[in-house]
């Protein structure tokens, strides 16, 4: 450790050799340490001279009365994507009667990484929102490690075994592209999302769905993929366009990206959405001002952010309550673009 620099729970646990765990249960006087990993962990404490976070020491008998809202995203898509936006807006509703304050914590590095894990240790919050969930995210895991009431927008798997709100994506997804086939659309493609989140997974597995009961083969051709950014959609259309010239029509799993989606046709001389039709999701204020408006699969955003802040407060108040897995209904908003 560097002269001057405060010792925390990590620089403790690595002294003792014992985890991060370890040593917060040590300073919260768990009864559930060995005798040898306490001594361990005292040792180290006196020979770094650390002095536990105060909130830490009382957790036994006190709450912070503070939740994170925690976001593994990059500023960049932070201010871009009008889905955080929503969400921030129903949690902060969910909480409004409840007088707990909420603390926004963006990961976009190890460091930041560090310190969440530094507060999560010493309970500096009384549980956690996360938002934007990745397959191999250790967020989720770190959390189940220490105990804290945590629930998720979204979900690693179909195995979450957290508590976690979640739009109807596949079903979303298959009356999207049922929708392009009503309208005669013989070559449907995809742009999807990241396919480690499962949000992306299921988008595209509803467009195979509907394909597939429409007995027409989804072929990975009709396949691009995306990482919900504008460019990327935008990127990820000329690459279609390039394998399947004659594709007459595209589900975009973002509005974000369909946008993008939108200028790269534009500047192909493709009409929409005489040549090429165009469906997005989210249904978010940029479906509206595109040109021509955006048709999209319209998700209750701002009613998950309502819903994931009232079960976390709810597993706050009583450990004891079941973990919730609850799915909400998308809702197909057809305007110009097919």
């Amino acid at each position: 450790m560097d002269a001057g620099q405060r010792p925390t729970i990590k620089t403790v646990a690595a002294r003792a050799g014992v985890g991060r765990t370890t040593v917060s249960r040590v300073i919260n006087g768990s009864p559930l340490v060995s005798d040898k990993a306490r001594a361990a962990v005292e040792a180290a404490i006196a020979e770094l001279n650390y002095v536990p976070n105060s909130v830490a020491r009382g957790l036994v008998t006190s709450r912070t009365n503070s939740i994170a809202l925690v976001i593994p995203e990059a500023q960049s898509k932070l201010d871009s994507e009008p889905y955080f936006s929503a969400v921030i807006r129903g949690v902060s509703t969910g909480l409004a009667d409840t007088r707990t304050q909420l603390q926004l914590v963006l990961v976009r590095d190890k460091g930041e990484l560090d310190q969440l894990t530094e507060s999560v240790a010493e309970r500096r919050v009384d549980g956690v929102l996360l938002v934007s969930v990745h397959q191999d995210d250790p967020i989720p895991g770190l959390l189940e490690e220490f105990g804290l009431p945590t629930v998720l927008a979204g979900r690693r798997s179909p195995a979450e075994p957290l508590s976690h709100v979640r739009s109807d994506n596949l079903g979303g997804a298959e009356e999207a592209v049922r929708h392009l086939l009503a309208r005669g659309r013989r070559k449907v493609a995809t742009i999807t999302g990241p396919l480690d989140m499962e949000v992306g997974r299921s988008r595209l597995e509803g467009w195979r769905n509907a394909l597939r009961e429409a007995r027409r083969e989804p072929e990975e051709a009709l396949v691009a993929r995306a990482d919900f950014t504008e460019e990327s959609g935008r990127r990820a259309m000329r690459e279609l366009l390039r394998r399947v010239p004659d594709l007459d029509a595209v589900f975009v799993a973002s509005d974000v990206m369909a946008a993008g989606a939108l200028v790269e046709l534009r500047g192909q001389g493709r009409r929409v959405p005489e040549d090429v039709a165009v469906v997005g999701f989210d249904d978010s204020i940029i479906a509206r001002h595109t040109t021509p408006s955006l048709t999209s699969v319209r998700q209750p955003v701002e009613e998950i952010g309502r819903t994931i802040a009232r079960i976390l407060i709810q597993e706050i108040s009583d450990p004891d309550t079941p973990r919730r897995h609850v799915v909400l209904p998308t809702t197909l908003v057809v305007r110009d673009s097919s």
